[in-house]
């Protein structure tokens, strides 16, 4: 496969490039390496596609997986309680989840609750999610998933592989594409998320 499209927000690839030009390579090579042909197995029932040959998401998927694996990328989680005191939350954001518990506590918080996130594949803190799912899940990870690990201290940057149009045109409807989630980030202005972020688009 080859990154297509390529969207930089808040400087995102210019910060891989100045700092971590070689993970920038290392994930070029990840995505050279994904033959898509492989996973365009499914023959396709719907109404306006019927009997052509799609994309398979979960098997394109699985081959991230084990590509971004053997490059030493490893998930990452990031356990935090929650509460809704903007002061104790600003405060508490950077300790470890176990101290966050002792401070809310401490400061009237009698039953803080538990939660965690995790991304798919971090590297000296730089986190890549590979999503071949439902837009709701890009979403998540655009405004959600990335900008808490980023005000956690535990990645610098956050990366987003998603299939292009046109190769979102050759599997199943729902599919997220580049081009659609780029405009849902520009639409929010320059500064939101407040995240450096770096979007690619891929196809065969």
């Amino acid at each position: 496969m080859k990154i297509a499209k390529k969207y930089s927000h808040l400087n995102g690839e210019e910060y891989l490039i100045v700092h971590y030009n070689n993970l920038y390579k290392d994930i070029k090579d990840i995505v050279k390496s994904i033959n898509a042909n492989n996973f365009k197995t499914k023959k396709s029932k719907e109404k306006n596609k019927i009997g052509l040959d799609l994309y398979i998401p979960i098997e394109i998927n699985k081959a991230f997986d084990m590509a971004f694996s053997k490059r030493g990328w490893e998930e990452s989680r990031y356990s935090y309680y929650i509460t809704l005191n903007r002061e104790l939350m600003e405060k508490s954001l950077l300790m470890s989840a176990k101290d966050q518990k002792e401070y809310l506590i401490k400061n009237g918080e009698n039953n803080p609750i538990f939660s965690y996130n995790q991304t798919d594949f971090v590297k000296d803190k730089i986190a890549v999610e590979v999503q071949f799912g439902k837009y709701s899940f890009v979403a998540y990870d655009l405004f959600v998933k990335h900008m808490l690990f980023y005000s956690g201290g535990k990645i610098n940057l956050g990366i987003e592989i998603l299939a292009t149009k046109n190769m979102q045109s050759q599997m199943s409807s729902g599919v997220a594409y580049f081009e659609g989630e780029v405009y849902n980030v520009m639409r929010q202005g320059r500064n939101n998320p407040p995240v450096p972020l770096l979007i690619l688009g891929i196809e065969p």
